[in-house]
């Protein structure tokens, strides 16, 4: 078993009873009346925490619903999904967040925890009443992709959020810099004739949201960084004691802009791919804490959105299930020590949300299996999104069981057969 947050790393059998589970050894267990499973070889980690989901439910089922969504990211191996506001209408509202919570209580599968939106109809103009949302049971604000460029907006908003216990993430960008691009400003995207999307656009808003956020002394979290100076700055600040934290996607850690030379839409996402030097900056940034969370951004979208031009084409990558594969790919690599990636996908996200704990005495549980192979084929994902460049591929890595609150919600043999 490996548990980052009790530096813990052993060969033990565990026990799950009663949604605890107990770690022993030898004949701790003996005689206890229960199903045994042989996962020799196998990691027993914290479960899985995704900071940053888009479950499109309500109002663009047809791209993904609670209930398929949820199955998904428990395939995936996530135990928690956090979901993000922009659907249609907008979870700005006491109603939208309550049907939220009560329908992801109903579906099996992830537990889901919502964030609400920091405006109202996402405007960017005025709060929402933070106080309401939380109480409906929103555990964080954010405008999704759409950044807050206001600083008096911004500084009133981290205030606010910061009254309530609620975890506020921005999309740093200053659109001003971006409009109209489709591929990250540099080489590649100059060869294929495509606007492009300057990295100083990410290091400017990032070096704006944290000097507010040092004016306030709330907390700050930084969504899908993708720029080797927003690492900089991060790494900067944290030093300086500015509360913020921030996350990484798998694609972002795994590709560069050379991915969309062949206008592959699949490649198409936001913020967007960057070069070899961004790409093992934010390598860096995983490995010396810089970077706290590994995120999978999982943006489903319905086939014809991917199936067009590159310029036509939506943005976002589904990867719920196979975030998990991408990144014990960089664990094999040697780009990230093991122990590092799996803090970074479940015990560190839970930290940041205040809902940790030990595998030992009530956590989820996530069972991995690093060497399993298994093939991404459109048909047993889970996901309405087949939107990854990985459908076709063999990869390495899969969550054989899942368990939320002690109950098993996945094995990996539901979907890929003994």
């Amino acid at each position: 078993m490996l548990d980052p947050g009790s530096a813990t790393d052993r060969v033990a059998d565990v026990l799950v009873a009663d949604g605890v589970a107990r770690i022993g050894s030898g004949d701790t267990f003996a005689g206890v009346d229960a199903q045994m499973v042989d996962i020799a070889g196998q990691l027993v980690v914290p479960g899985l925490v995704d900071l940053r989901t888009h479950l499109r439910e309500p109002g663009e089922e047809h791209k993904e619903t609670l209930q398929t969504g949820l199955r998904a990211a428990a395939a995936g191996g996530f135990t928690t999904v956090c979901a993000m506001p922009g659907t249609r209408p907008p979870n700005d509202s006491r109603a939208v967040t309550e049907m939220l919570v009560q329908r992801g209580a109903e579906v099996p599968g992830a537990r889901l925890l919502p964030f609400a939106a920091i405006t109202r109809g996402i405007q960017g103009r005025e709060l929402t009443d933070m106080a309401e949302l939380r109480d409906a049971g929103a555990v964080g604000v954010t405008d999704d992709r759409w950044p807050i460029t206001d600083a008096g907006l911004l500084r009133r908003a981290l205030e606010y959020a910061d009254t309530f216990g609620l975890l506020l993430m921005q999309h740093c960008e200053e659109p001003a810099l971006v409009r109209g691009a489709l591929a990250h400003e540099g080489v590649v995207s100059t060869r294929l004739g495509l606007r492009g999307w300057p990295r100083q656009a990410e290091d400017a808003a990032v070096a704006r949201d944290l000097r507010v956020a040092e004016l306030t002394g709330a907390r700050l979290h930084i969504a899908h960084v993708s720029s080797a100076g927003a690492v900089a700055l991060i790494r900067e600040a944290k030093a300086q004691g500015v509360r913020v934290t921030c996350d990484v996607t798998p694609h972002h850690l795994t590709y560069t802009d050379q991915a969309i030379a062949t206008f592959d839409p699949m490649f198409r996402v936001v913020p967007p791919l960057r070069e070899e030097s961004d790409r093992q900056a934010l390598l860096g940034g995983v490995r010396d804490g810089t970077l706290d969370v590994i995120t999978t951004d999982h943006a489903p979208h319905h086939a014809l959105a991917k199936e067009c031009e590159f310029e036509e084409a939506a943005p976002g990558m589904a990867g719920l299930e196979t975030a998990l594969p991408l990144v014990l790919a960089l664990v094999d690599a040697g780009d990230l020590p093991l122990d590092v990636a799996i803090a970074a996908l479940s015990t560190r996200p839970a930290e940041i949300l205040g809902r940790a704990q030990p595998l030992e005495g009530g956590g989820d549980v996530t069972v991995i299996d690093p060497a399993k192979r298994w093939r991404v084929e459109p048909a047993r994902l889970r996901s309405k999104g087949k939107n990854t460049p990985l459908v076709g591929a063999e990869v390495a890595g899969a969550a054989t069981w899942t368990l939320v609150g002690g109950r098993v919600v996945h094995t990996h043999e539901e979907r890929h057969g003994a």
